[in-house]
């Protein structure tokens, strides 16, 4: 078998595992917002490369840099960062390292995947509701940027709702992964 083939086990938990066309009336609607929030987070990145592009030629070749071209990178690649985990989770492009259930039968894979979409829930609120906490803190001691004075804040504010919507997906994914798993319990009964 080469790389590129699947084996009939792999087929089958494909078979069961939750894809983004089986996701119901509000599956949809979240892939729907997580797509869009990811393409205004990869608009934000190439923003970001036009800027260091301009920046760098202004630098060496006029001696014009971009003012504050750093401080803009850092601030919007921290927002933007955020904004692509949870599409990617609802896309099944997580890493997984499936050594110990690469033989297991689907319904048990289904389990580990459910409980890593929970752990990926959890993990998405519990930095969505610190990155809003130490958001809030920055904006009471009034921190700003050193160069432009932008407030540093707004940058950390701006990772909460990428973040918020990853907890919605892990969440979603982990119930699609036990209404998967009950489907193929019932389908082995049969």
């Amino acid at each position: 078998m080469t790389p590129m083939e699947a084996s009939p086990l792999d087929e089958a938990q494909a078979s069961v595992h939750p894809r983004p066309a089986q996701f119901g009336p509000f599956g949809r609607l979240l892939l729907g917002v997580s797509k869009l929030l990811a393409a205004l987070g990869g608009l934000a990145f190439v923003g970001l490369v036009a800027m260091s592009l301009v920046s760098i030629v202004g630098r060496k070749l006029f001696s014009l840099p971009v003012p504050g071209d750093m401080e803009v990178l850092m601030m919007v690649a921290a927002t933007a960062s955020a904004t692509f985990f949870a599409y990617c989770h609802l896309q099944g492009g997580d890493v997984k390292v499936d050594f110990f259930t690469a033989k297991a039968r689907p319904r048990t894979v289904l389990l580990f995947d459910a409980a890593g979409s929970l752990s990926v829930g959890v993990f998405g609120a519990l930095v969505a509701w610190r990155s809003w906490v130490g958001a809030m803190s920055l904006r009471e001691v009034d921190e700003t940027s050193a160069i432009l004075g932008w407030p540093v804040w707004l940058a950390q504010a701006g990772m909460v709702p990428g973040f918020a919507l990853l907890a919605v997906a892990g969440l979603y994914m982990c119930g699609q992964c036990l209404r998967a798993r009950k489907a193929a319990g019932a389908g082995r009964r049969a």
